[in-house]
């Protein structure tokens, strides 16, 4: 046998599952998919994970209590999430910023501004590289074996059993498995399997931009549900899905793609109509449901279009926006009919009543009579030059995962595995129905890879005194 413990994935879940395990005495194997400039797929491109606290704690200012931090995710998800599993993640959320220091892991103070966070999310110190890169280098001085462009085909299972996992021709035996490889954001055809085609005879997924790693496949995810009948939970549509730039790469752009000015302007789609409510809750709990919005418009783009009223109230993208002295200039530079675009926008700005602007508090500046409604920070857009974003839907990660419960283990049947264990991406649906919230991703990954490991390791020792 290779390793106690087979940890299967190289971001977050997998290295808090390989730490936990190594730490209760269970030798790991790990294995990353990716080559080691690529190893730590989503994570290398995270930057916070969301918190529960009491009261202030070391970089975490105020309070975030349990409850509120339930009723956020319970808001975002619409209801579709596991309240005892999103409890669990939410106390451990609470506790395992020590652990993680022990790991490497370095926070910064708290932030302030536009972000909103500094009371509920703690961010990592050099972003989630430096956390990468901590857990491996803590991984390697505890002994954990890893093995880097070792992409796992399949697993053999014996009534519910792990038993071993194939790379190539190479068969790996273990006496317990944890799986966090991933959603399946990269594969291209099951995201077209998962969209279909639309009534305007599109394919949405083809214009899906994806945020994170290319690695993220879902082969082992397709496995355990077609081969082996696991348990699976969540809709394939449903996913972390941001309106990142237009101009973005394929893969791996990351944070810097994000384009944080929407709640503060209006968003029109191909025809240059509006067809949501921008101002709905602040941009950390909403970001992340505007790339489904956009994928399912017509050609799965929009543009965000601000004044210079919101310069300076929002993280200013990377690449600068179209910008005109005029907003019929600003529609024929960002090729919109001018015609509808100034219907759309002079219907917006006469709807817009006064309020006291505060991009920090839900405000009371809305518009009236308007559908859709703007129900926060809606200021007409009247002073130039103005600014237009190309948008189009940036995927993070999938939500379709492997059903679990508080013991991390893989279903079958109803029946939990005695050694096969799931963590990060590959069960977030069990939490993540619809929707986020900054940071609750991070969150998941954390406190499932830990639980994960521990009970890998749990087993894998069980059986080998069973052996003895």
């Amino acid at each position: 046998m290779g390793a106690d413990v087979l940890v299967i994935g190289g971001g977050n879940a997998a290295l808090c599952a390989a730490l936990m395990a190594r730490e209760a005495g269970a030798s790991v194997l790990l294995l990353e998919a990716a080559p080691r400039e690529w190893r730590g797929g989503n994570s290398a491109h995270t930057r916070n994970l969301r918190c529960m606290h009491d009261a202030p704690q070391d970089v975490l200012v105020d309070a975030y209590p349990e409850e509120e931090y339930w009723q956020d995710l319970l808001k975002v998800t619409a209801g579709k999430t596991d309240e005892a599993l999103a409890r669990l993640v939410i106390r451990a959320s609470s506790s395992c910023r020590d652990w993680m220091r022990q790991h490497g892991v370095r926070f910064q103070p708290p932030l302030s501004g536009a972000l909103h966070v500094a009371r509920t999310n703690a961010f990592f110190m050099g972003g989630g590289k430096a956390l990468v890169n901590a857990y491996y280098r803590s991984a390697e001085r505890l002994g954990v074996q890893v093995r880097y462009q070792a992409p796992v085909s399949r697993i053999e299972l014996r009534d519910g059993r792990f038993v071993a996992a194939w790379v190539g021709d190479e068969r790996l035996t273990a006496g317990a498995c944890v799986l966090a490889a991933g959603g399946f954001e990269s594969n291209r055809e099951w995201l077209r399997e998962a969209w279909g085609c639309n009534a305007r005879g599109e394919w949405p997924a083809d214009n899906f931009l994806i945020r994170g790693t290319r690695f993220n496949q879902g082969t082992l995810l397709r496995h355990l549900i077609d081969d082996h009948q696991a348990d699976a939970i969540g809709d394939p549509t449903q996913a972390h899905m941001v309106a990142i730039d237009a101009r973005a790469p394929l893969y791996d752009g990351g944070i810097c793609t994000r384009i944080d000015c929407v709640s503060l302007g209006v968003v029109v789609n191909r025809e240059a109509q509006r067809f949501y409510d921008e101002g709905e809750d602040f941009w950390p709990k909403r970001y992340a449901i505007w790339g489904r919005l956009v994928a399912q418009q017509p050609g799965q783009i929009a543009w965000s279009i601000i004044d210079s009223q919101a310069v300076g109230r929002f993280m200013p993208p990377v690449f600068p926006g179209t910008q005109a002295d005029t907003l019929p200039a600003l529609a024929r530079q960002l090729g919109l009919d001018e015609a509808q675009f100034m219907q759309t926008l002079d219907a917006y700005n006469a709807a817009c009543r006064p309020g006291h602007f505060d991009h920090t508090v839900l405000d009371d500046c809305r518009t009236e009579g308007l559908a859709p409604a703007k129900t926060h920070w809606a200021r007409p857009i009247v002073k130039p030059p103005f600014y237009g974003y190309a948008l189009k839907p940036g995927v993070t990660f999938t939500y379709l995962g492997l059903r679990t419960d508080a013991t991390a283990a893989v279903r079958f049947g109803g029946q939990p595995s005695a050694n096969l264990f799931v963590a990060g991406e590959m069960m977030a649906g069990n939490v993540l129905g619809q929707g986020y919230t900054a940071g609750v991703g991070m969150s998941i990954g954390t406190a499932f890879g830990r639980i994960a490991g521990q009970r890998a390791a749990s087993a894998a020792q069980r059986r080998e005194s069973a052996h003895a």
